[in-house]
């Protein structure tokens, strides 16, 4: 018999699907977009910007390569990383408890979406809740692995659900698992301080493991903002060992290193051990020299300083933001408590911009970048297809790039929304 055929024609792979931001930029790149064009303003930016803030560490430049550092690291991370990380979580979230994170409760993993992939792989065969609207990457992941199901929760007004609708969700759903970013992206409602531990104190009595991806964390305004260090789900375990609780967060967006794709996970011991070996055969581990050099980065006041000077900034860009999109006409259900986008309605603006996917195409016109709101409609398998998206008349935009490149597209948007 012989080998199946891999011409173009062969039927051995399916299409795979990019995800809403790949998508955009795409088409925006097919209008002659370029990361250093100063003519065009990303919006659609999923990530913040990376140069010096008013108040921040010196930024790491250099990564040293030597010959131990050319090995490959341990697929769990090398150990004085897993030390720093579980350091500084005890630092911030543990000081009330006996029970604290080791190294053993910490796995590196090179990037968000590599540590999700490895908790994914890991799961059994369980209803995983998430989310709608949520992380437009979660979609192709919750499909990918076909031992668990997902199920999808409506987000009343776009707002995260409270610690009694949420019993009821994993009951009646019969949930063995939730997903969730906290901070949201791309809403920016945070669930923290009391709420949260009722959250916490809720999965663990229903035996339901919560996964938070807490990559926002450091972007917090407003009322989460007061109750410092009531932001994350670290804090409201009880057993780091038997709490079903999972903690992924990152230099990415938290520490503004999006480059270096460095991200750890926090939970249970036996927990940590699966998604290891989950690790062992899906990606290997992450880069040694970049764990080595990041070791300094967790230092916990160098930490500190990072998540103040961002709170500080970020905070002038997120008012610049909600400010400019109710003066253009759209709609903005709550400001955002965290992160760093504004999920805006477009319903009161002219009804050639009422679909958020006409407000894109307009808006590259005037070559400015936003993201529909109809790819956070997470839907994995397409299994809600015939079901029209509850977020086409959503854009999502960023207040990641610098307070000038806000301010010209914000100028911009203005035109397109009163021509």
């Amino acid at each position: 018999m012989s080998a199946p055929s891999l011409l173009p024609d062969s039927r051995a792979f399916r299409t795979v699907p990019r995800t809403g931001v790949i998508y955009v930029m795409e088409k925006a790149a097919a209008r002659g977009y370029t990361n250093r064009d100063p003519e065009w303003v990303n919006l659609g930016q999923g990530a913040p910007e990376t140069g010096p803030l008013p108040g921040s560490p010196p930024r790491l430049d250099t990564i040293p390569i030597g010959a131990g550092a050319s090995e490959y690291a341990p697929v769990a991370g090398i150990w004085g990383l897993r030390c720093a990380v579980a350091e500084l979580y005890n630092h911030r979230y543990r000081g009330h408890s006996d029970s604290k994170y080791g190294p053993e409760n910490v796995a590196i993993a090179a990037g968000g979406r590599t540590a999700l992939t490895r908790i994914a792989a890991s799961l059994d065969r369980v209803h995983l809740g998430h989310f709608l609207p949520d992380y437009t990457a979660y979609e192709e992941l919750l499909d990918l692995f076909r031992d668990f199901l997902p199920i999808p929760i409506l987000n009343k007004d776009r707002r995260l659900p409270d610690a009694e609708r949420l019993g009821e969700e994993i009951i009646g759903r019969g949930l063995g698992a939730l997903l969730l970013s906290n901070p949201t992206n791309p809403t920016g409602d945070v669930v923290h301080g009391a709420e949260l531990e009722a959250w916490v104190r809720g999965a663990r009595e229903r035996g339901c493991a919560l996964v938070f991806d807490e990559f926002y964390s450091h972007y917090i305004y407003g009322e989460a903002l007061s109750e410092a260090g009531a932001n994350s789900a670290a804090r409201y375990v009880e057993d780091v060992d038997t709490d079903p609780v999972l903690v992924v967060d990152g230099l990415t967006k938290n520490w503004r290193y999006p480059g270096l794709r460095l991200c750890w996970t926090l939970g249970p011991k036996h927990v940590i051990e699966a998604v290891t070996s989950a690790g062992s055969f899906l990606d290997g581990g992450a880069p040694h020299p970049i764990q080595a050099a990041a070791i300094g980065l967790l230092d916990i006041e160098r930490a500190s300083a990072e998540a103040q000077s961002i709170q500080a900034e970020f905070g002038r860009k997120r008012r610049l933001m909600i400010d400019s999109i109710r003066a253009m006409g759209m709609v903005l259900e709550a400001e955002p408590l965290g992160g760093f986008y504004c999920f805006a309605s477009l319903e009161d603006l002219p009804p050639r911009l009422q679909n958020g996917m006409d407000f894109f195409e307009a808006a590259l016109e005037h070559k400015v970048i936003c993201i529909p709101g109809r790819f956070f409609d997470v839907n994995p398998g397409k299994r809600r297809s015939h079901i029209p998206s509850r977020l086409h008349g959503f854009v999502r935009l960023s207040f990641g790039p610098s307070m000038a490149e806000l301010e010209l597209g914000g100028d911009r948007l203005a035109k397109l929304c009163t021509s």
